[in-house]
């Protein structure tokens, strides 16, 4: 093919890349940059492709290859709660490890047709999964069992580099084991034990009650309807009804920062004095957004501080709903990440 060919193909393989690397690394700023990496090993290489596996299959290699020596020597990427177990508020900060953390992965990113502009906060956006494509077609993603949850990712980040690709390749894109060890260098024999090991350590690191690694349903309208009254109640600065919205053992993390919450008591205790005028601790005016990460309900906040007249990028939190409450919250105090999703740099009121 010739080289404009060669490139166009590649290009229709980013979105899915983009989401391998992301789960290899965890790190959605990481996986741009070694997309970029992996398609310049490509086009270097394209000479010698010669057509025995699909073009997808050969990308995939290198990808993982690429993410392989990124991990090489490095720290897991986790969440406070998990980087500081024994946290209790009002330990003193030193005392905690302070990352690298785990960053969100913008839905909008790896849905094709997805409308990337923020919407008013009566109209949240839909998560909708792209049909699964035949193998070497653009976009594939094994929807069946693909899985972005931050819960699994977290869970991911325990394992050793290889047997975190033995997992993804298997049994989230649904390779078989000869092909996954041709991609590892690797035995069919030695692919199967990874696995093995591999499902024991996703078993005792993700949630109470999750047996597998299947995705979650998409969430559903009541569950939308609590991400509303959680918006509206945090733009009114309504810790009452905030409270009535969370479960008694909500778990809240707030990346970059260590500390973590770990109930409703200690959340709520926390928001009073970021929203109290008259507290040191205060943030400003907040106004939100609904979005979508990880295939998962989530809100961008923006606040004004004291003074200022415009509302700048705060925060993206990413939610768990179950039962009507919500279960989990990881907010990513990350303003670098909002072009990503989508958001406006700043919003007037």
């Amino acid at each position: 093919m010739s080289d404009d060919d060669f490139a166009s193909r590649i290009e229709q393989h980013r979105r899915e890349l983009r989401v391998h690397c992301y789960r290899m690394v965890g790190s959605f700023d990481e996986a741009e940059d070694l997309v970029q990496e992996v398609f310049l090993k490509a086009w270097r290489a394209r000479d010698g492709f010669e057509g025995r596996s699909s073009l997808r299959s050969w990308l995939y290699r290198i990808a993982t290859n690429v993410c392989l020596d990124a991990l090489d020597g490095r720290k897991r990427r986790l969440l406070p709660d998990q980087a500081n177990p024994d946290y209790a508020p009002g330990q003193p900060v030193a005392t905690l490890v302070t990352g690298p953390w785990l960053q969100p992965f913008p839905d909008a990113l790896r849905e094709p047709y997805a409308l990337r502009e923020a919407r008013p906060l009566r109209e949240p956006r839909t998560v909708r999964e792209p049909v699964a494509p035949r193998q070497d077609e653009p976009e594939a993603a094994v929807v069946a069992r693909e899985t972005l949850e931050l819960a699994f990712l977290a869970a991911m980040q325990h394992l050793p580099p290889r047997q975190r690709a033995a997992v993804i390749l298997c049994d989230v894109l649904g390779w078989p084991a000869r092909q996954t060890a041709q991609v590892l260098d690797g035995s069919v024999a030695s692919v199967n034990s990874a696995l093995q090991r591999a499902r024991v350590t996703l078993r005792e690191h993700l949630p109470p009650g999750r047996s597998d690694w299947a995705p979650a349903a998409p969430p559903t309208e009541p569950q939308r309807q609590v991400l509303r009254r959680y918006l509206d109640a945090v733009e009114r600065g309504d810790l009452d009804e905030v409270a009535e919205l969370l479960a008694k053992d909500v778990r809240a993390t707030m990346p970059p920062l260590p500390e973590w919450f770990a109930d409703r008591e200690s959340v709520l205790a926390a928001l009073a004095a970021t929203w109290d005028p008259t507290s040191a601790e205060y943030i400003g005016a907040l106004r939100m957004i609904p979005t979508s990460a990880n295939g998962q309900l989530a809100a961008a906040s923006y606040r004004r501080p004291p003074g200022q007249q415009v509302f700048e990028p705060f925060g993206i939190g990413v939610l768990q709903v179950r039962d009507g409450l919500i279960t989990e919250i990881v907010a990513f105090h990350e303003p670098a990440l909002f072009p990503a999703f989508g958001l406006p740099p700043t919003l007037d009121r």
